[in-house]
């Protein structure tokens, strides 16, 4: 039978191996540990509309957008869109199968019950959906091609061009975009829209070329109240290439 002295003696000699090592003589083996819940998918609910990945990591487009303000925008801001699109839809089943710009085009013949809700939720999931596809880690500089052309052609010069679009996004009262649009006369012109509403919409009869949010969310982490330092950084994070991509599918509508 092991004496107290023995005990006591043993203890002394485990506790500095104890102390040096931080731990305990109870110490949970690592491998034992809980580990960390894995993140959670976007829940957009069940429907016909779904949430488009990001094509890059959420700090890729750092210092310009942090990361988390770019995690949060499109894990929870647009996933809202999604999931909300979803259920409004569901209450109205001869619209299965119509594609978000069909929607938005189209309100008029929406339900009245639910035409809103459409309004609001198919124009945030076109708006961001555009806004993740124009932004690259590898974007910024000057516009290439044929929006090059159109921009200096219409505007004087891309400088010129920046300084109105920064201009309106600034001067945008409260939540909306600030877009880069085509007219049905295929003229480029600047537009903001309040809230969600997509340039596609029959009150402005546009094909947004590119856009950015100046909803508080999508720059407040970083940049706090000071719009205008955020839309004079987006330049640097715009894909030109996806830009007239966009600029050639509006001529073809």
């Amino acid at each position: 039978m092991t004496s107290r002295r023995t005990f006591l003696k043993g203890a002394a000699l485990l506790a500095p191996a104890t102390l040096l090592t931080g731990g305990s003589l109870l110490a949970v083996p690592s491998s034992a540990r809980a580990q960390p819940a894995a993140p959670k998918e976007p829940d957009t609910g069940s429907g016909p509309y779904l949430l488009p990945p990001l094509a890059y990591p959420f700090n890729a487009l750092e210092p310009h957008i942090d990361g988390q303000t770019m995690q949060i925008h499109h894990d929870r801001h647009h996933t809202a869109y999604v999931k909300n699109l979803n259920e409004a839809v569901a209450k109205a089943p001869r619209l299965k199968g119509a594609t978000p710009d069909a929607l938005i085009r189209d309100l008029g013949t929406v339900p009245e019950a639910i035409r809103t809700a459409v309004r609001n939720n198919a124009g945030g999931h076109l708006n961001h959906t555009m806004f993740w596809a124009i932004m690259s880690p590898k974007g910024g500089g000057e516009p290439t091609g044929a929006i090059r052309e159109a921009i200096t052609g219409t505007f004087g010069s891309f400088a010129a061009f920046q300084t109105a679009f920064n201009d309106a996004g600034v001067k945008r009262f409260g939540s909306g975009w600030v877009w880069l649009v085509q007219t049905k006369a295929g003229k480029l012109e600047i537009l903001t829209t309040p809230n969600q509403d997509s340039p596609l919409l029959a009150e402005y009869a546009s094909y947004p070329i590119l856009g950015n949010d100046v909803w508080e969310h999508a720059y407040y982490l970083k940049y706090q109240n000071r719009r205008p330092d955020y839309l004079k950084a987006w330049w640097n994070v715009v894909d030109w290439k996806a830009v007239n991509q966009r600029f050639a599918a509006a001529k073809a509508v």
